[in-house]
């Protein structure tokens, strides 16, 4: 079968929202949600590897990739309205149910969407990203509490260096096996994309509005036990930012769930596309 992936654009509430798409529609779908400071291009080699099997769809939020990036004046960057874009693109796909691929911001975005519509959404696979104050390392407090108590140039510094060149280029090595074998494309690529004019003013908005997303921890936790989606947790153990008792805090909800742990960061793809990918089919694979 042709695994090759496309590019495409879907205009969702007047914004163009860029997405990959691979694989055949008539099987089952995954939708691929990325993280900060990524896009869906962190999921390029892992798309081909799974698209004998999956039909998958990667969106690029508003304000990331190739998607559209209005500035703060004229979109308001917060966690609820990058969800409603993607809720919207599905919409538009006539994606009627589909597995979640969750990393870092596409735990909050894909966990709106599965307490809009449990029904839609067929299981998890969960990749660092957190629903649990137990997962959240000293990395991230040192960065969100100062700037959630009090928003103030000083304390926006620290969320500025997270998404510098040399912070990007942090995340994307930290708890790396091998580091050589990360590709230096990803860190460059996206920060060509949060250099561009007015992109770290709202990125920090987003950060600033992270605290939402702790306030509705509680409320994904009991639709976690009330659906008991299947799911698959995929963890880098090195990673300073979402740390392990955040991936095992998932296990008290949904007890069924397999973890697997890999000798790597906050980004595991580039050393262990070929694991991962053979996980998810063992779990989700008709």
């Amino acid at each position: 079968m042709n695994n090759r992936t496309f590019h495409r654009t879907a205009t969702v509430n007047g914004r163009k929202v860029f997405y990959r798409e691979a694989g055949d529609p008539k099987l089952p779908t995954i939708v691929l949600l990325h993280g900060l400071p990524s896009s869906s291009h962190m999921f390029r080699d892992l798309i081909p590897a799974l698209a004998d099997r999956f039909h998958l769809i990667a969106p690029d939020y508003i304000g990331f990739g190739h998607s559209d990036a209005p500035s703060r004046d004229e979109f308001k960057y917060s966690f609820d309205n990058l969800a409603d874009h993607v809720a919207g693109l599905t919409e538009a796909l006539k994606l009627d149910s589909y597995i979640l691929y969750l990393h870092d911001y596409g735990g909050p975005v894909g966990f709106r969407l599965f307490t809009q519509r449990p029904e839609a959404v067929k299981g998890f696979i969960i990749q660092n990203t957190n629903a649990y104050m137990e997962g959240v390392g000293d990395a991230p407090k040192s960065v969100f509490l100062p700037l959630w108590e009090n928003r103030t140039p000083e304390t926006e510094k620290p969320a500025r260096d997270f998404i510098s060149a040399e912070g990007t280029k942090f995340q994307w090595l930290v708890g790396a096996k091998d580091p050589s074998a990360v590709n230096p494309d990803n860190w460059v690529f996206d920060q060509a994309l949060l250099d561009r004019p007015g992109v770290q003013d709202y990125q920090i908005d987003l950060l600033y509005d992270y605290q939402s997303n702790v306030g509705l921890y509680a409320s994904w936790q009991r639709a976690f036990r009330q659906h008991q989606p299947k799911t698959l947790i995929i963890w880098g153990k090195n990673d300073p930012f979402f740390i392990q008792p955040g991936a095992r805090a998932y296990i008290k909800d949904l007890p069924d769930a397999k973890l697997v742990w890999l000798d790597a960061g906050h980004f595991v793809l580039d050393e262990n596309k070929c694991q991962v990918a053979a996980e998810i089919k063992a779990v989700f694979a008709d």
